[in-house]
């Protein structure tokens, strides 16, 4: 294997005059002599001038758009506009032909509903090379920021028996023939004859078993994919979606917010950082189809402005109460513009509404506290006033909620009161309650959707485009 070298690294290069190797794949071939190559570890392509007079016409017709080449040759100055430096091309092999009339990416700009039906090709893409690199980015700094704060990495089953949420919205897990499976006496379906022993589903998150993780480690985090079931078509939904979870011994609601701001914040300040390029083409990207919108929808600030904004403000801190009083007397409320009318307390707060506290009222990210216990889960910290809960949810503009969290309840009585209150079968959680049984303490956690936090990030307004393989209804085609 020849050595290649990267042409991000060969368009960053100080040096001239020097053979390198360059392989990637043809964005157009012009004029029967210049090449623009992109291997994706930059958007920007290198250009490779091609001897057209001294080379085989055969592997001209064959260098069209799509295909994979490896090019050895001379890196110089390059004249043209737009780029320092070009490859003058001394040997030219062809890895993988492209047939250019069943090639679906052109030149031309294709729309993102489009390039959905290609997921397979459309890493490709400008746009979506830029997406996924950014993505790959914060998942690195992801770990970075736990492990840097001596947090464990606890990997938590993606098959389980229990449903964190208690919303029932889960997929299934059998081995059984579903047109045949082996019934009680009863009638039932027998699952003692399954895989597990038991009625099994794909996680819809990894909280509870990452309690027990923190009830001996202290701080763990967790950070894989996690299952929802629901029918939800939607730009803000998938049914394969990938959560970050970490849970602190020995914090309250206060150091569960301190920690979740400042997880956001190292986020965003690490992709300014280390993802400038890809960050200032998704801006120019947003701005072009900002233009499109009437102007009263478009958005006040740029791309990196919105992500600078995040950084160089303190999260504004409220009570649900105190939100819901805001939104009550908002204008939109009053004038029925809200599609879910904000009748007072009790009210389980909608996107718009999360959108209106962030965008409209405090033109900054929001931390809502102290929910009603009747619209959060049941492991959540009661509060003294028997009415509310120690949940904080983190909202953000564009996207509504990014971190939903909580207090946990250490208190068995409490928690055991609770189960029963919203029908949770305390003998399936046996061991959850274990952990209130033998050394509870106070603790904390939160769930953040990775997807969500790289819709804000990339400025992309659907997240089907910022996982590389989106799961949503009717569609598992890649």
């Amino acid at each position: 294997m020849s050595q290649r070298t990267k042409i991000k690294a060969l368009l960053e290069s100080e040096q001239t005059n020097i053979e390198v190797t360059v392989k990637g794949w043809v964005r157009t071939f012009r004029n029967n002599q210049f090449i623009a190559l992109n291997d994706g570890s930059t958007n920007n392509n290198i250009q490779v001038v091609v001897d057209f007079e001294n080379t085989d016409p055969n592997l001209l017709k064959r260098l069209t758009t799509g295909a994979a080449i490896s090019v050895v040759g001379q890196l110089v100055a390059s004249l043209g506009k737009g780029q320092k430096v070009e490859v003058k091309a001394k040997e030219i092999e062809i890895l993988g032909d492209s047939d250019p009339e069943k090639y679906p990416l052109q030149p031309k700009k294709h729309s993102l509903e489009f390039l959905r039906e290609i997921a397979h090709l459309r890493f490709r893409t400008n746009t979506f090379g830029a997406i996924f690199r950014v993505r790959n980015s914060l998942a690195y700094a992801v770990h970075t920021f736990f492990q840097e704060r001596g947090f464990v990495y606890l990997h938590t089953p993606v098959i389980t028996a229990s449903d964190a949420e208690g919303a029932g919205e889960t997929f299934h897990v059998t081995n059984f023939d579903l047109l045949n499976p082996p019934k009680t006496d009863s009638g039932e379906i027998d699952y003692k004859q399954d895989f597990f022993g038991r009625a099994t589903n794909l996680t819809v998150s990894g909280q509870l078993e990452g309690e027990l993780g923190a009830m001996a480690l202290s701080d763990i985090y967790t950070f894989g994919p996690t299952f929802r079931a629901e029918n939800s078509n939607t730009t803000r939904h998938l049914a394969e979606f990938w959560m970050i979870e970490p849970e602190m011994a020995f914090y309250d609601l206060e150091d569960n917010m301190n920690l979740a701001e400042e997880l956001l914040k190292y986020l965003i300040s690490y992709v300014l950082k280390h993802n400038a390029e890809d960050i200032e083409f998704l801006t120019q990207r947003l701005a072009e189809e900002e233009k499109q919108k009437p102007k009263q929808e478009r958005s006040e600030m740029s791309l990196t402005e919105k992500l600078q904004f995040c950084l160089d403000n303190d999260f504004q801190r409220l009570t649900y109460t105190e939100a819901i009083n805001i939104l009550k007397e908002s204008t939109p409320n009053k004038k029925k513009k809200f599609t879910y009318p904000v009748e007072g307390w009790g009210t389980d707060l909608q996107s718009e509404h999360e959108r209106y506290l962030v965008e409209k009222h405090f033109k900054k990210p929001v931390i809502l506290t102290d929910y009603p216990k009747e619209i959060k889960a049941f492991y959540m910290r009661q509060n003294d006033d028997g009415k509310t809960v120690r949940a904080m949810d983190i909202l953000f503009p564009g996207i509504g909620e990014m971190v939903g969290g909580s207090q946990r309840e250490e208190r068995l009585d409490k928690l055991e009161q609770r189960m029963d209150e919203m029908g949770i079968p305390k003998e399936e959680l046996w061991w959850y309650l274990d952990t209130r049984r033998f050394g509870a303490c106070p603790h904390a956690g939160f769930g953040l959707g990775f997807e969500r936090m790289v819709l804000f990030v990339t400025g992309m307004t659907n997240i089907r485009d910022v996982i590389p393989f989106p799961r949503f209804p009717k569609n598992a085609e890649f």
